[in-house]
């Protein structure tokens, strides 16, 4: 039976690994621990198909230890132990490398019984994990682990990759075999930085070629099929979706059009309407604000158009949403106020409400029945001058106005009305 193409390829040594320069280039702190035939824990946190796994081989290959390989996703603490049961025998003499994959899904009391066996030296954990583990891995295992972050793999550095398993492809088949030009970089761009993806890619590219006058040729079209939607990398409710819901907010706050263009398509692209709506209504209030107050309404109103229509029309909608809160003028006057306010009530500043403000039915009681509560409606401008403020709170400002040419015109008609600076 023929290997799968990504064992067969599967780096063996340190420098045929593709991409993480920055933890296994000569003199990286992961290098040297390697080369030094650590038998330290770690946690290798990052996406699927950037070197986790070919790293954990490695190191087990270095210090002669029997590796395991576990998934938390369908392990359990009676396969931890039949592999602690196996230290000391023929079946692990020089002791067991435990490589743990989806670490995130063991439970806080099975990721707590890994510990006495990390303690006492009969166990060296290597666990893996899509998520971050300061969110999903017990704080005590992580005191213990030394954590390493590995990153997307490039286009560049995926391609020669993706070259090499071509030519193992072209030794294999039984037809000679050739490609057109910019199939590899093709590949290597549309694996979103998952060089097995890629590597499975030109698997099924190979197996999917039609004999053509005796000879395979492997087109750009078929190479494009093969891997469409495969640089799409989301997670639902995982770490990829609130790095990429952060990075739409923060390119409309940074009033790039093209940036939250690009965010926006690729949550349509995974089908989720309900992440960016919410991040779209947000930035309405929380980056433009009283700048352009009209933006709530109309983003509302797209959002509400974007539900209802559904995909694929409801990119439309939510297109023009982005670009209008990307292009607008920007105010953080409402969240910088509402944060001091807050800040004031949480800290306990607050204080009773001013007699002249209190429900008018408190009057029915008490040795002081009048309220002295001023009609601003019966005065010019429609504005008189009295306390709102708690005593305790008395001149403190919240709201300071944007430099926005609405914010200023709202701070000069209410100066020129009260007659002094606001």
């Amino acid at each position: 039976m023929q290997r799968p193409l990504a064992d067969e390829i599967r780096p063996q040594t340190l420098d045929q690994v593709v991409g993480q320069r920055h933890i296994l280039a000569p003199g990286a702190v992961l290098r040297r621990l390697i080369e030094s035939g650590t038998d330290a824990n770690m946690v290798f946190y990052g996406p699927s198909g950037t070197g986790k796994t070919t790293i954990a081989n490695i190191i087990a290959e270095r210090t002669q230890k029997t590796l395991y390989r576990l998934n938390a996703t369908t392990a359990s603490l009676q396969d931890i132990k039949d592999i602690i049961g196996d230290v000391g025998t023929l079946l692990a003499p020089g002791g067991v490398l435990l490589y743990l994959d989806e670490i995130q899904y063991f439970n806080k009391k099975q990721q707590q019984s890994l510990l006495e066996f990390m303690e006492n030296g009969k166990l060296t954990l290597i666990a893996s994990t899509t998520e971050n583990p300061y969110f999903y891995v017990y704080s005590a295992l992580l005191s213990r682990s030394t954590v390493f972050e590995f990153k997307s793999v490039s286009p560049a550095e995926a391609e020669p990759a993706v070259a090499r398993a071509l030519e193992i492809e072209k030794e294999r088949s039984p037809l000679p075999l050739a490609w057109e030009e910019g199939v590899p970089l093709h590949i290597a761009t549309a694996c979103g930085g998952d060089v097995r993806k890629a590597i499975n890619a030109v698997e099924l590219l190979c197996q999917a070629a039609v004999p053509e006058k005796g000879k395979l040729r492997l087109t750009l079209e078929d190479a494009a099929q093969v891997s469409q939607r495969s640089a799409m990398r989301y997670d639902k409710g995982g770490d990829a979706m609130y790095d990429i819901a952060s990075a739409l907010m923060k390119s409309l706050r940074g009033s790039d059009p093209d940036a939250a263009l690009h965010y926006l398509a690729r949550f349509l692209e995974a089908g989720d309407l309900v992440t960016p709506c919410r991040r779209l209504l947000c930035s309405a209030s929380e980056d433009v604000g009283m700048a352009y107050p009209q933006a709530v309404a109309i983003v509302k109103a797209c959002v509400d158009t974007a539900m209802q229509l559904g995909l694929p029309e409801a990119q439309l909608p939510l297109a023009q949403a982005a670009v209008l809160l990307a292009t607008a003028p920007k105010s953080n006057s409402v969240i910088e106020g509402i944060g001091r306010a807050r800040a004031d009530v949480k800290a306990g500043r607050t204080g009773d409400v001013p007699r002249q403000l209190q429900n008018v039915h408190a009057d029915t009681t008490g040795f002081d029945n009048r309220q002295h509560y001023l009609y601003p409606h019966n005065f010019t401008g429609h504005w008189v001058d009295q306390q709102y403020l708690p005593d305790a709170l008395k001149g403190v400002k919240y709201y300071e106005f944007g430099d926005n040419k609405t914010e200023q015109a709202a701070k000069a008609y209410w100066e020129k009305l009260k007659g002094k600076e606001l």
